[in-house]
């Protein structure tokens, strides 16, 4: 039961983590959502990675046309976001109750959810950078 909370703790603050590295101010809600955009991205559904990879790729634009933090907040539809989780860790967590085998198999499956995590988020990153690498030089050269 411990797992749970403490592996998800973990993976929000390697996040934060990763957020302040690559020079962002998590203390914005805005970049605090690019956070949940990037773990939902990580442990969600295929047809459903699609939009959120275009999400992550027009950040830069979408992130300025967002409402203030109390609407949007209310907004976001928070069971679908929980319920594409726990659909991704339900088998290696149901696995990890095995007496014996479980503890193998949870060691596993964590380690593999924070790699899985650790890739998306470098990527994400990495996106956003080029994408505002890109508008810096597309604006350098007179929008061409």
């Amino acid at each position: 039961m411990v797992d749970f909370p403490l592996l998800l703790s973990i993976k929000m603050k390697f996040l934060f983590d990763t957020a302040t590295a690559y020079g962002y101010d998590v203390k914005d809600y805005r970049e605090r959502l690019f956070l949940l955009y990037i773990f939902q991205l990580a442990f969600a559904r295929e047809e459903k990675r699609i939009t959120l990879l275009e999400r992550i790729e027009n950040w830069e634009s979408d992130k300025e046309q967002l409402p203030p933090k109390d609407v949007y907040l209310a907004e976001i539809d928070w069971k679908s976001f929980q319920l594409d989780y726990r659909d991704y860790i339900d088998l290696p967590k149901m696995l990890q109750l095995i007496p014996g085998f479980g503890a193998i198999v949870g060691a596993t499956a964590n380690y593999r959810f924070l790699e899985i995590l650790g890739e998306a988020a470098m990527n994400g990153y990495r996106i956003r950078w080029f994408s505002e690498e890109g508008n810096i030089v597309k604006n350098r050269n007179g929008g061409d």
